[in-house]
């Protein structure tokens, strides 16, 4: 049975089996927060798989170059401290259920969360891909709230990882309209999906192939494509840092979400793509009386984060069912700057 609709769909039989986590209390989640390698084996599969397809392509290590290109990175001796975004993914009951207007989102994050910046998702968007004046007009509108775009999150195109070239050509040019919307609303990124099809190492060359070639669309236009642990081999880490050294282009990178690995350890995941990344997203899916989050380990999963380096944006991205989207959303927050405030000294 489907929780949430698109390609954000979980199935809740799976989430309840792997990776959930019991409660914890503050003292237990600091405890656990520690920065150690979660001892769990590597799959045989992607190990195949990110090794046929690094020798393909031409693998070399990117996180310096990434790092060229990536929103801030921590300089060291300094206070660790990172912004929070609000990602509409976040609202998407709402959004669905028409409660809110997609062209009002920054004054939402604004005016109702106190969020000054926004994470969009295109599928709220659809019908105004190539709509220049529409983009214009939302900018306007970041622009009155004090409002900064951060990246589109892109979701239902046609497959990159495509095992046609004719396809894969055919996702880099739908992908084009979001680029064009980015880059009016003043984003540093838009996330994509990998699908594709075939085997791990099919899927790894024919997906690094078709991320190349948007990177290279989005070079000129100084933006960035970014990879989301989402689902299929992309929630596996090891599978998809291959892809990453893959690539090979200093505008690739990934968003590492806290919640999207199954099979695959999620703390083990975050830590394989951090040295890739040019965004956080805070995924959560409740909260217990004493403000932690059910199922992830916040202060672990963020010590993680900080000992990568990174320092730009971690975005908020609530999926739950149990609590409103404002309740939510509000949890989320709180418990981002809680951990903030002690571990960011």
């Amino acid at each position: 049975m489907k929780s949430i609709v698109g390609d954000r769909a979980i199935d809740r039989t799976v989430r309840g089996r792997v990776g959930a986590e019991p409660q914890s209390t503050r003292a237990a989640g600091r405890a656990a927060g520690s920065d150690h390698r979660a001892d769990i084996p590597l799959s045989r599969r992607d190990l195949i798989a990110m090794t046929a397809a690094a020798a393909a392509l031409g693998a070399v290590e990117l996180p310096q170059a990434i790092a060229q290109t990536s929103p801030k990175t921590a300089a060291a001796g300094n206070p660790w401290h990172f912004d929070i975004s609000l990602a509409q993914w976040s609202l998407h009951r709402a959004y669905f259920d028409k409660k809110l207007d997609p062209i009002d989102f920054p004054k939402t994050a604004k005016r109702d969360y106190s969020i000054d910046a926004v994470e969009y998702v295109n599928q709220f968007y659809m019908t105004h891909a190539g709509d220049t004046a529409y983009f214009k007009d939302l900018r306007s509108r970041c622009d009155g709230e004090g409002v900064k775009s951060v990246l589109i999150m892109c979701d239902h195109q046609e497959m990159l990882g495509d095992p046609e070239p004719e396809g894969r050509r055919k996702a880099v040019e739908v992908h084009k309209f979001w680029l064009e919307a980015a880059k009016i609303l003043g984003c540093h990124s838009i996330r994509v999906n990998l699908n594709g099809k075939g085997t791990p190492e099919e899927h790894a060359k024919q997906a690094a192939e078709g991320l190349r070639a948007l990177c290279e669309a989005a070079d000129p236009m100084g933006l960035n494509v970014i990879v989301e642990n989402h689902g299929g081999n992309s929630s596996h880490g090891d599978w998809l840092v291959g892809v990453m050294k893959a690539v090979n282009h200093p505008r690739v990178g990934t968003l590492p979400d806290f919640g999207n690995f199954y099979e695959y350890d999620r703390y083990q995941g975050v830590r394989d793509m951090m040295p890739f990344a040019r965004g956080v997203s805070a995924k959560s899916y409740d909260f217990d009386d004493t403000g932690e989050e059910t199922k992830i380990n916040y202060w672990r999963m963020l010590k993680l984060v900080k000992a990568a380096g990174y320092a730009g944006r971690i975005g908020i991205e609530y999926e739950g069912d149990r609590l409103s989207e404002p309740e939510g959303i509000q949890g989320t927050r709180k418990l981002l700057e809680e951990i903030r405030s002690v571990i960011g000294r």
